[in-house]
C-alpha cells in the first residue's frame, strides 16, 4: 500500500464517521473517528492483497471507499438543500449529481487509475451517461425504500433510504464505469 492509498482510505473512513455522529450522537461518533479510518485502511490492505491476483477486487475496493465518501457528500448536500427546498425527491436529484461529480474524479484517478487527458470530454460524457441511468435507478430506489412502512423515525429512515438507494446504484455504476467508461 502506498501513502496515497493510506491517506485516501483514512479520509473515506473519516467521512463515514461523520454520519455516525448523525445517527448515534457524540459518544459513538467520537469512537467512530478512530474506528472507521482504521477499518478503511485495514480493509483496503486486505483488498490490495487479494487484488494482486484479481485486479477486479483491487478496483472494487477503491470504488467502494470512494463511493462511501461520495455518499457522504450526497447525504450532506441532501440535508443542506432540504433546508431550502423541502421536496425530498428534488433534493435527492441535486445531491446525487453532486456526489456523482466527486465519484468521477475519485474513480478516474484512484479506483481505475486513468490519468490520460486525451478524449477526457468523451470519457466524462460516457461517465455521466452511466450516472444518469444510475440516477434513475437511485431515485426510484430511494422512492421505493422511503415509502416503505418501517418503525423508525422518519428522518432516520429517510437517511437510511439514501444509503440503500446508493448501494443498489453502486452495482450498476461499478459495472458501467469498469466496462464502458474506464475499460483498459
Amino acid at each position: 500500500m502506498n501513502k496515497k492509498d493510506i491517506i485516501l482510505s483514512a479520509i473515506c473512513g473519516l467521512s463515514v464517521s461523520w454520519l455516525v455522529f448523525d445517527f448515534f450522537g457524540t459518544t459513538y461518533g467520537l469512537i467512530s473517528v478512530v474506528i472507521f479510518p482504521a477499518l478503511s485502511i485495514a480493509g483496503f490492505w486486505f483488498v490490495e492483497l487479494v487484488g494482486r491476483k484479481f485486479l477486479f477486487v483491487h478496483q472494487a475496493g477503491k470504488f467502494a471507499l470512494a463511493g462511501a465518501f461520495a455518499d457522504v457528500v450526497d447525504i450532506k448536500i441532501f440535508q443542506l438543500v432540504f433546508l431550502f427546498l423541502p421536496f425530498s425527491t428534488s433534493c435527492k436529484i441535486i445531491s446525487f449529481f453532486a456526489g456523482t461529480l466527486v465519484k468521477y474524479f475519485s474513480d478516474k484517478y484512484w479506483a481505475f487509475e486513468r490519468h490520460e487527458k486525451k478524449d477526457m470530454h468523451k470519457e466524462m460524457a460516457m461517465f455521466f451517461l452511466v450516472a444518469v441511468v444510475g440516477a434513475g435507478i437511485n431515485v426510484v430506489s430511494f422512492y421505493f425504500f422511503n415509502k416503505m412502512n418501517v418503525r423508525l423515525p422518519a428522518n432516520l429512515w429517510q437517511e437510511l433510504s439514501i444509503i440503500l438507494a446508493a448501494l443498489v446504484t453502486a452495482i450498476w455504476n461499478f459495472c458501467g464505469y469498469k466496462f464502458l467508461v474506464f475499460k483498459k
